[in-house]
């Protein structure tokens, strides 16, 4: 029998996507979907860019698929991103573990098919130069039956609701493909991350115990950033606090875009933006303790906290305030600096550098 590896990816995604393929009478409206929302992508690009001054690099591949195939998509990108840790890990633990990797493989297949199961009902797009097994390829994934769904929902107009997602996701695109530095940086921070992400059986003990002593530093790491900043060392924290501020950045910047390029256009934006928040934050208590395990409840604060700070320079610098980050990675916020604005417009000297 062929080794598995740590993860039993195939049967992770055999989870996943019998999960995700709950009965839906929608798949035969899907390429109906996406043939409209390739022909909505060239206005939606071209918003964007008029709003942001961000020019992508070449049309978006905009790909409109079922929750097995998200569910797909994305186990194969966490393989690609996982391989070389698990490799490293693989090569310490050798043969010794025998029967026990063998168990491991498979629970950690279940717990990852499960919650790409469980997200598959939720997401509504999904852009990740991650997601991508073409060099320098990207694409925009919209899951067909969610969007479908949440208008016949709440009765949304379906072209005005189809252009404001389209809005956001390209939104994040042009900031990955528009800003020349932006993808190497952030495929460098997760490298990192990853890179630091060495098993230290002893570590984890000393940080689970120092957590227990102290319940109020491990709500606010599991707030900030899931099961991972529970137990994640210093050089850890660092680079987690750095895509945390990178992505609050980027997700505010957005929501921001998303209204202003889709203005005169999409005149339901602002019901669309209050049951899409009241959808993020709702759930039974133990949905919400799973999102704040995985990361997701850091996630949604991103949004609010992006926002608040693109508002804050904004009131400083004027409307395009936020070009100031796209001018070199030294010039993204931390963090601190988005729950602080104020400390990011004076390491930059924002008041002094704009009229």
């Amino acid at each position: 029998m062929a080794a598995r590896g740590l993860v039993d990816w195939g049967l992770a995604e055999r989870i996943g996507s019998r999960l995700a393929a709950r009965p839906s009478s929608l798949a035969g409206e899907l390429p109906e979907l996406q043939r409209d929302m390739s022909a909505q992508a060239p206005l939606a690009e071209a918003l964007v860019t008029a709003t942001t001054g961000l020019v992508p690099t070449g049309p978006a591949d905009v790909q409109v698929v079922d929750r097995p195939a998200w569910v797909a998509a994305n186990v194969a990108s966490f393989r690609r991103l996982l391989g070389p840790l698990l490799s490293r890990w693989e090569q310490r633990v050798g043969n010794r573990a025998g029967v026990a990797n063998e168990v491991t493989s498979r629970v950690a297949a279940v717990e990852l098919g499960s919650l790409l199961g469980w997200m598959s009902g939720r997401v509504l797009g999904q852009y990740d130069l991650l997601l991508s097994d073409q060099p320098g390829g990207d694409v925009v994934y919209l899951v067909g039956p969610n969007l479908i769904g949440l208008e016949r929902r709440f009765d949304f107009p379906s072209d005005q609701f189809r252009l404001w997602v389209l809005l956001h996701e390209l939104t994040h695109r042009a900031q990955f493909t528009g800003v020349p530095w932006m993808a190497a940086h952030f495929s460098g921070l997760v490298e990192r991350a990853l890179t630091v992400a060495e098993p230290d059986a002893r570590q984890l003990a000393g940080a689970a115990r120092a957590l227990m002593q102290d319940r109020a530093e491990a709500r606010r790491r599991l707030d900030e950033g899931g099961m991972l900043a529970l137990v994640a060392s210093p050089e850890q924290r660092a680079t987690l606090n750095e895509i945390g501020g990178m992505m609050a950045l980027l997700e505010g910047h957005g929501d921001v875009t998303m209204d202003r390029a889709g203005a005169g256009r999409v005149l339901a934006a602002k019901r669309f933006s209050s049951v899409l928040s009241a959808r993020r934050q709702g759930g039974s208590p133990p949905v919400r303790m799973l999102r704040k395990l995985i990361g997701l409840e850091s996630k949604l604060n991103q949004y609010e906290q992006g926002e608040r700070f693109i508002a804050h320079i904004e009131r400083i610098g004027g409307p395009r305030a936020v070009d100031a980050c796209w001018e070199g990675p030294e010039r993204l916020p931390s963090l601190e600096e988005i729950r602080e604005p104020q400390r990011w417009v004076d390491r930059v000297g924002l008041a002094g550098a704009v009229v």
